[in-house]
């Protein structure tokens, strides 16, 4: 890897609980082959060369993450998150040192199925044109924009798909910027739902780097058994 010398640092705001799920605890809790969705997760980012820690922004009231074994990790930290995602990526943003992480990269929770391959071509990409940018598929399917109306789904529109992508984690970004860019939107009460938002929002430009179909994010239950099935295939083929 070029940068392999570049020590990198990531936040993982892990702080929601998942509803979607209906579970009896936050979904980055649940467990696939006896280790918890944000073990897997966090496991893999370490595992990757250029990253050096993680940052993990937990619920005030978690009640699990002492049971995982990252809680003994020395390369992870953790830091109480908020109310809405951004909130705790700003909290972690605020407990790095953006002297020695110039840059950092934000990750899903929730995303335990990211290779080191599509980490790899995010920082080199963002890096060869010192300009931040997250990891993203082309929308392969027709796009209809709905409406409700009497309690039902309409179709109101057929979206052109040509330039749509669907963002996905991690997302890379000058640390000090990123925060800037967050208080920022924070205080014009501006709905940021990823940093690539917050960034645009504060006039900055993202590239986009396309990632592996793998990197499914866990939202729904039956998302738990795909991401069994990817780790599993991805245990075969040494994750890359």
């Amino acid at each position: 890897m070029t940068n392999a010398k570049r020590s990198f640092i990531v936040v993982v705001p892990a702080a929601g609980i998942g509803k979607r799920m209906h579970s009896q605890c936050p979904k980055q809790y649940l467990t696939i082959d006896n280790l918890t969705i944000i073990e897997h997760t966090v496991i893999r980012l370490l595992s990757h060369e250029a990253i050096d820690k993680v940052v993990i922004a937990l619920g005030e009231n978690d009640e699990y993450f002492a049971d995982t074994s990252l809680a003994k990790n020395t390369k992870v930290s953790i830091v109480v998150g908020g109310k809405e995602r951004v909130d705790s990526v700003l909290s972690a943003l605020k407990s790095i040192d953006k002297n020695q992480y110039p840059w950092v990269l934000v990750h899903d929770a929730a995303r335990p199925c990211i290779t080191h391959r599509d980490i790899s071509a995010l920082i080199e990409k963002t890096l060869a044109i010192n300009t931040g940018g997250l990891l993203a598929m082309p929308v392969r399917d027709t796009m209809k924009r709905g409406k409700r109306e009497e309690q039902q789904s309409l179709v109101e529109q057929t979206v052109e798909r040509s330039e749509l992508w669907h963002a996905l984690t991690p997302q890379m970004y000058r640390s000090d910027e990123l925060q800037s860019a967050i208080e920022q939107a924070l205080s014009m009460n501006v709905n940021i739902t990823d940093e690539s938002s917050a960034m645009e929002n504060a006039g900055f430009e993202s590239i986009l780097v396309e990632g592996s179909g793998d990197n499914i994010k866990i939202t729904r239950p039956d998302d738990l058994a795909l991401a069994e099935f990817i780790l599993t295939k991805q245990k075969t083929k040494n994750n890359d």
